[in-house]
This record gives C-alpha cells, structure tokens and sequence, in this order.
C-alpha cells in the first residue's frame, strides 16, 4: 500500500470517528478554516508614505485579502481618487473594507466616497481620556449622528476602542455607557483585543454583555517588557493566546479580523506584516 493511499484511508476514518462526535458534522466544517484577515495600514504608515504602491503589493503577497485604512496627511485614498484606490485594490486582489477617519470633519463627503466604492465601515478610532463623563455621553450622540449619514449611504460606522474607554468614572465605565447609549441599527464597535486585555477586560465576556454589537475585531499581539511596560508585537510572539481566542471570538458573530502592530523591535515595519500574516495562516477560526 503506498503512501498517498494510506493518508487516504486514515484520514477517512478520522473523518468517521469526527462526524460520530456530538456536533461532529459543525467540527468537520470548521476543520481547516481560516477566515480572510486583513491589516491596518496604521501598521506600516513610514513605509506606505513613502512607497504606496509597492507596500500595498506587498501587503497582498504576504495573504492579507482585506485593508483597514486610516486619515492621514494623503488622505483616506492616499493622493489618489476613491475610484483608483478601489481599482488598485481589485488588481492586488485585496477589499478595502473600511477605514478609520476624523468623523467630525466634512463626514458626509467621506461617507458618500466610501459608499461609491464599496466600502463597510467608517470608524472613529480614537477620543482619549476626558476629564467628564458626560464628554462621553456627547460622543454617544456624534456617532449615532455619524451612523445615520453612513446608514443613508448604505453602509455601517463604528467606534473602535482603547483602554481609557473602560476606565470607571463617577461609577460608569464609559464604554458601556456608549453601548448602551448609541443605537443598534446606526453604530456598531471594533473590538481592539489588545486594548480590552491592557485594561484587564475579558473581551469574549464583555462580547457576551454586549451581543451583536461588535462586528470587528484589531487582532494585536501584547509583549511585556522587563520593566512591566506593554507594548505590541509580532501575532503569536506575545501574551495573547490568539490560538485559543480567535475561535471564541469567531462565535460572538464577528466579521472582520484586522491584524495591527505599532511596535517593531529589531524589525521593519514590512517584515513584521510579514510574520504577522504568516503566523494567522497557521491557525483555524
């Protein structure tokens, strides 16, 4: 008997014994399955300015199929129109799915060249630490305003997250007071799993709280230094056990993987996407 003809026979029986299993038949189909990922260009921001072109062919080569953008000094398309990012995205085989912007600036122009070109999301990634808890309650009321003028256009915005945001003040953490206080059917939150652990949050519990409200997640690795500081890493060479949470995160009904790292020790920006992609492939979510 050779060889190939051996692996087919055991992999028929380990296939048998699976589906024999409870749940036998959903294990099989979830055997092997990798969903798409994709990157945010916050990841290699020196290298984008000063090559978009080639950092963005890079970024397909690596086996990144989606891109999360961000509004920088070239703009939400990188010096060119909407249109030619979108068909510089269709040639490299890659979607580019949503970006993070200044959502209190000319939003509705940026929401209509985000819908003409496809994109899912717009998403306000950053308000830092207030000094009122009612600064938050006013940001709860800009992003259902800003999730009407994408809702219009047919697409979604969204909040993404940092530690501040779950910082307890006068008794109210206020993240949850923007989960609770902005409306379903306009905002929907990217989860940034770095972030939510840095803050000592359970991130598939506070899923949990909060079902259907986060539709992404920032998949970025934590190192700690010698002196305690945390700071990011390479997928998989940090305290992030992404092997085991990526399937739990998975069944919370999230859409989109966005890997992100802003540090790059003894390493370049590129070949830390690089490994970053590398790593993902290896695991089943």
């Amino acid at each position: 008997m050779n060889q190939s003809r051996r692996n087919f026979l055991r992999q028929t029986a380990l296939a048998g014994a699976a589906l024999s299993l409870p749940f036998g038949k959903e294990l099989m189909a979830m055997a092997g399955k990798t969903n798409p990922f994709g990157i945010q260009l916050w990841t290699v921001k020196e290298a984008l300015y000063k090559d978009t072109v080639g950092v963005l062919t890079h970024l397909s080569k690596s086996g990144y199929k989606q891109i999360e953008g961000f509004e920088g000094k070239k703009g939400l398309f990188w010096g060119m129109k909407n249109t030619e990012f979108k068909k510089l995205m269709d040639d490299l085989g890659m979607s580019f799915i949503s970006s993070h912007c200044e959502n209190t600036k000319d939003f509705e122009r940026k929401a209509a060249e985000a819908a003409e070109i496809g994109m899912k999301y717009l998403i306000c990634p950053h308000k830092g630490a207030q000094k009122s808890i009612d600064n938050f309650k006013r940001f709860s009321d800009e992003f259902n305003a800003c999730g009407e003028i994408t809702k219009k256009n047919g697409f979604r915005f969204a909040y993404h997250n940092h530690d501040y945001s779950f910082v307890s003040m006068d008794g109210v953490v206020p993240q949850d007071l923007m989960m609770n206080s902005t409306d379903p059917s306009l905002v929907d939150f990217e989860m940034d799993l770095y972030w939510t652990r840095a803050a000592g949050v359970d991130p598939i519990a506070y899923m949990k709280k909060f079902p259907n409200r986060f539709k992404l997640v920032h998949v970025k690795d934590m190192a700690v230094t010698a002196s305690g500081v945390k700071e990011s890493c390479i997928v998989g060479k940090g305290t992030i056990d992404y092997k085991a949470l990526l399937p739990q995160v998975a069944a919370q009904g999230i859409k989109y993987y966005i890997v992100e790292q802003e540090a790059y020790t003894g390493t370049t920006e590129l070949d830390c996407a690089k490994d970053d992609a590398a790593y993902l492939k290896t695991l089943n979510w």
